[in-house]
């Protein structure tokens, strides 16, 4: 029998299990006011009026959206997954409304996940406390990578913004980079779960578990689970596991990049046990 590639293979397999789907709607782009800046985001919600939780999702160095998409399909991917559990997804732009393209590449970055990033994540919460359709007591954060990176600034009790509140119900963070977080001991002030490949090489897993291990009994529950064989980017759908060539200017430099099928599943479940908590 004649055995199809493993790209064509990975599309019929999506095809086949999203056939009869009701498409995702489109989403609505916001403005959020943020100091000097507006900051452009999209908004994803379930229909109705209301009241939802709410993630608030931090795309990676590639940027929210395509050449001719408001939102790549790997966040979209994610949004349908939340709104399947009754959450509304806001997905702030921090490069596109700093007119800036992916900085993947980027030799000195101009948005810090520690900075920029983190007053973006502020002034989305802020914004999401004055929407009467937000449970205000149910927002939580979730991001990839650098977005990811930026999701464990905005949880330390260092960075807790007096005078808005409630704060956030819980956090979760895909593949960030610990490196610096771990060598500044980390903690958190929210239930956070980190969640990583044990063969990803372009983060560090060892560092994300000795970030989670040190915050021990000092900090509120993080939790870290790491997959065994999985690479960085493991929960995006139909990606065959590859190398980076280093041309691609949304991709990392360097490193291995793939779907994971058991750990895409097991995050899933994962990500919306931790949600509903």
């Amino acid at each position: 029998m004649r055995l199809l590639p493993a790209t064509l293979s990975l599309m019929l397999l999506a095809t086949a299990c999203t056939a009869g789907a009701a498409p995702l709607p489109a989403p609505l782009q916001v403005d959020i006011p943020a100091g000097g800046l507006t900051l452009h985001a999209q908004l994803y919600k379930p229909e109705g009026d209301g009241p939802f939780a709410t993630v608030i999702a931090l795309h990676g160095c590639g940027g929210l959206g395509g050449q001719s998409e408001p939102v790549q399909s790997r966040y979209r991917d994610w949004a349908e997954q939340l709104l399947k559990t009754g959450h509304a997804v806001l997905l702030p732009d921090s490069y596109g409304s700093r007119e800036l393209g992916p900085q993947c590449h980027a030799k000195e970055r101009r948005v810090l996940a520690r900075r920029e990033r983190l007053a973006d994540i502020n002034a989305s919460r802020q914004w999401l406390l004055q929407q009467p359709w937000a449970i205000h007591q149910r927002i939580s954060l979730m991001g990839w990578a650098n977005g990811a990176s930026a999701v464990l600034w905005a949880v330390r009790p260092q960075s807790l913004v007096r005078g808005i509140a409630p704060d956030f119900r819980s956090a979760i963070a895909f593949y960030p980079d610990c490196r610096i977080s771990s060598g500044l001991g980390w903690s958190t002030r929210v239930p956070t779960l980190l969640l990583i490949g044990a063969q990803d090489d372009i983060s560090s897993p060892s560092a994300c578990r000795q970030a989670v291990e040190g915050a021990r009994g000092r900090s509120a529950l993080a939790q870290i689970f790491v997959y065994p064989g999985a690479a960085h980017d493991f929960d995006r759908a139909n990606l065959p596991l590859r190398a980076i060539a280093g041309a691609d200017a949304a991709l990392p430099e360097r490193g291995h990049i793939g779907t994971d099928a058991e750990a895409r599943k097991d995050a899933q479940r994962r990500v919306n046990d931790w949600l509903a908590r």
